[in-house]
């Protein structure tokens, strides 16, 4: 399971960096991760989650019982220890939860991520379609206010020969 575990996050790593940087790639992710997040990808996702979560708190509690199974005993010396056995079950445990906490913590990065980055393209889009239009105003004013002062000065031109 550790190896699993291990391969779990070194994939969620690589997702999340490659959000991270605007690379041909991020646009890959963005679309893979759009097409998770329909139909039933939710659902299995926080399925996913949930499951890991109740083996996380039961690597949690078992770690507990060793604690507490060592305060209970103590040695010839009156000190309490873990067994060699108990040492090499809480690390496996420890190891366990560590990397089952950083799973679903990357996970929760990667779906904010996810969504930062579709945000920050519809702004882009609507920043550039604004300063587009922005754009096509001031053009049409300048031409009409060109268009306004042309007659003004053949009038102005015009009335000079008259007089």
């Amino acid at each position: 399971m550790i190896q699993l575990l291990f391969t779990v996050l070194a994939a969620e790593a690589a997702v999340a960096a490659t959000l991270l940087f605007k690379t041909p790639l991020r646009k890959l992710a963005v679309l893979a991760l759009d097409r998770l997040k329909r139909g039933r990808g939710p659902v299995m996702v926080r399925t996913v989650a949930a499951t890991v979560l109740v083996v996380l708190a039961s690597s949690l509690h078992s770690m507990a019982q060793i604690r507490g199974r060592a305060e209970g005993e103590l040695d010839g010396a009156g000190v309490v220890g873990l067994t060699p056995t108990d040492q090499v079950l809480l690390a496996r445990h420890l190891l366990e939860a560590s990397l089952m906490g950083y799973s679903l913590f990357l996970a929760l990065i990667i779906d904010r991520l996810h969504n930062y980055v579709k945000d920050i393209r519809r702004l882009k889009k609507n920043l550039e379609a604004v300063s587009k239009q922005n754009k096509t105003m001031l053009e049409a004013a300048t031409h009409g206010k060109s268009e306004e002062t042309e007659p003004d000065q053949k009038d102005i031109s015009g009335a000079k020969l008259d007089t």
